[in-house]
C-alpha cells in the first residue's frame, strides 16, 4: 500500500477485573503478576520492531502494557481517551453476567443493525468506532511510513476486525482477543490492510 503507516495494535495485559469477571469499560483496574509477565513476553517478542511513535488509551491498563513494552526503546507514550475500551456506562464493574440481556438482544441483529444499535447507555459499535477509525486514518496520514505501537482494548479490536471485513460476529468468537494479542496492519488513511496476527483466535468458516 502506498504511502502508508504500519500499526501494531495491541491488547493490554490481564487485569485484576479480567481475573474477577468483571466488567471495565471506561474503569481503572491494574495489570495482574500474570498481566505483568504477559507485557514483558511481548516486549521480548517486538524487540526488534522499530517504533518511530506510541500511542495508548488513557486508562491505566493499557498505558502500563504500553510503557513496558517501549521500555528499552526510549519512546514517548502518547495517551488518549480517543483509544479507550468501549463505555459499558452502568455496567462497569459488575460481572459479566449483567450483560447477558444485552448480549442475547445483540445476537438477533444483523451485522448492519448491530453497528449503530444502542442499548441503555453503553457505548455503540459505531460510537466507539468512530473514534478509533478517525484516530487511526488521522494517524496514519500524518505519519506515512512510519512504523506505529498503539495499546488498547479487545472489545475495540474485535469489533473493528469486524467493521474491516476480517471476520463477523457469528463467525468471530466474542473472546477471540486474548491478553496482549497484536494485529498487525497497513493504512494509507483511507484502506486497512491486516497482516500478522497473534494470539487472536481466527474466524471460522460459516456453514
Amino acid at each position: 500500500m502506498k504511502n502508508s503507516a504500519t500499526f501494531y495494535v495491541v491488547r493490554h495485559g490481564k487485569t485484576v477485573w479480567n481475573h474477577k469477571g468483571l466488567v471495565q469499560g471506561h474503569k481503572d483496574s491494574h495489570l495482574t503478576s500474570e498481566g505483568e509477565d504477559q507485557a514483558h513476553t511481548l516486549r521480548k517478542e517486538l524487540s526488534d520492531v522499530h517504533f518511530d511513535l506510541a500511542f495508548s488509551s488513557d486508562l491505566l491498563r493499557a498505558k502500563r502494557t504500553a510503557e513496558i513494552i517501549a521500555l528499552e526503546k526510549k519512546l514517548a507514550i502518547t495517551a488518549t481517551e480517543l483509544l479507550r475500551e468501549r463505555s459499558f456506562g452502568k455496567y462497569e464493574g459488575k460481572h459479566y453476567s449483567a450483560l447477558s440481556e444485552f448480549d442475547k438482544l445483540c445476537e438477533t441483529l444483523d451485522e448492519g443493525m448491530k453497528y449503530s444499535y444502542k442499548y441503555e447507555d453503553i457505548e455503540s459499535d459505531e460510537e466507539m468506532l468512530t473514534r478509533f477509525i478517525t484516530f487511526l486514518r488521522e494517524t496514519a496520514i500524518t505519519h506515512p511510513g512510519k512504523t506505529i505501537l498503539i495499546v488498547t482494548h479487545g472489545n475495540m479490536m474485535y469489533e473493528f476486525l469486524i467493521k474491516v471485513g476480517f471476520g463477523t460476529h457469528k463467525s468471530f468468537p466474542i473472546d477471540a482477543i486474548g491478553n496482549t494479542a497484536y494485529f498487525v496492519m497497513e493504512s494509507d488513511g483511507v484502506e486497512f490492510e491486516i497482516g500478522k496476527t497473534s494470539r487472536i483466535t481466527h474466524p471460522k468458516p460459516l456453514k
